[in-house]
């Protein structure tokens, strides 16, 4: 390049290279590489599977009926907007969207005491106990095959008590664990027309923190903020996907109900087969995604916390060369992990790739420490 990049305001085709991502994510083919999501089994995946068969069944019917046709573009249309202006008007409020989303202050509150220097394990295990589904999955992973040494036997006694779960995984190990835990359960893991953006979206997190950690490592940076920041760099594209899913799933819902009840078999199809409206709901992420990262956590009284500050900081600077070390690091990290994705969706030019790196200013030496990296496995333990 004539003129370098690096580190100025953000030049328009790094802005374009990383909405792609984005569009990738959310609007993408359904199919992607093998990703490190959990929390979906195989039944969700029929089901979502299920559910566009019968759409597809139902358009290829009413192609075949113009006048049905017409009641379908009619009918979905106005569903559509009513869901659009409900996805508006929660949007317009930090206050309605954190009422509508799983994140509380204990979870926050935990993750506080994870960043800190030395770990308090009598003062984590019951913000962990009085957070049901985070103790359950610690139990589960400590019981799971993956574990242990060797399979669990049918025979063998499980570890059920929070604070044997604990000494089984070790205090530090938690630091990597539970933010880990904490966004999956904030993705919109039980809704099948997000199935595959959702595991997009996982594997998308999972790589800009296994990159944050090497980072940080690399620069004698605090490894634990650095990583929570990049994986939470996600919480805001997340919420809102997640409760737009929401609204359009109840909206779709009493609608299909009322079609039922009249017996009116075209407004009952046309219902049916109206799809999520994933474009619309793409230009919110772009528009709210990053301000929701600290604004929810703001919203919790934490507007002071060292993650909400970065998060904050990734939102407001104008230039890569505002922010401070840590958050400078989350994107380095967030720049690595979009050109690895675009890579592998093969969405992205060797000239695009160097022009990312070269405004984030990865060294050449942070580019060998990234590519010695596993992105398949997040190593917890």
């Amino acid at each position: 390049m004539a003129i370098s990049v690096a580190g100025g305001l953000r030049p328009g085709k790094v802005i374009e290279i990383e909405h792609r991502l984005y569009q990738q994510l959310i609007l993408g083919a359904p199919k992607v590489a093998a990703t490190l999501w959990e929390g979906l089994d195989t039944e969700l995946e029929s089901y979502a599977h299920k559910l566009e068969v019968e759409r597809q069944a139902i358009l290829l019917r009413l192609e075949k009926q113009l006048q049905a046709r017409q009641v379908f573009e009619a009918v979905s249309a106005q569903l559509i907007e009513t869901v659009n202006n409900a996805i508006e008007h929660h949007l317009a409020s930090p206050r309605l969207v954190l009422a509508n989303t799983p994140i509380d202050e204990t979870q926050l509150i935990l993750l506080e005491l994870l960043l800190a220097k030395q770990l308090d394990a009598k003062r984590i295990r019951p913000l962990i106990e009085h957070l049901s589904w985070l103790g359950r999955d610690l139990t589960n992973m400590v019981n799971s095959p993956l574990f242990r040494a060797r399979p669990v036997q049918s025979s063998e006694v499980r570890v059920t008590d929070i604070k044997l779960v604990m000494n089984y995984i070790g205090i530090e190990n938690l630091r990597t664990i539970i933010p880990y835990l904490c966004l999956r359960n904030w993705l919109p893991s039980d809704n099948p027309k997000l199935l595959w953006t959702t595991r997009k979206i996982w594997r998308y997190s999972i790589v800009s923190g296994i990159a944050a950690n090497a980072l940080a490592q690399l620069n004698a940076a605090d490894s634990a903020l650095v990583y929570s920041g990049a994986l939470f760099n996600q919480l805001g594209m997340s919420v809102v996907l997640s409760l737009s899913a929401r609204l359009f799933d109840n909206t779709w819902g009493t609608w299909l109900r009322e079609a039922s009840s009249s017996r009116d078999k075209e407004v009952f199809d046309a219902v049916s087969a109206t799809e999520f409206p994933a474009s619309a709901v793409f230009e919110q992420v772009l528009n709210h995604g990053l301000k929701f990262n600290w604004q929810l956590l703001a919203q919790l009284k934490f507007e002071h916390h060292p993650l909400t500050r970065l998060l904050k900081e990734l939102d407001h600077s104008l230039t890569y060369r505002q922010l401070s070390q840590e958050a400078a690091l989350v994107a380095r990290a967030s720049c690595y992990a979009k050109v690895l994705l675009l890579e592998e969706m093969r969405q992205i030019e060797p000239q695009e790739k160097r022009i990312m790196f070269d405004y984030y200013e990865l060294t050449d030496q942070e580019l060998l420490q990234l590519k010695a990296q596993n992105y398949r496995k997040l190593t917890l333990l």
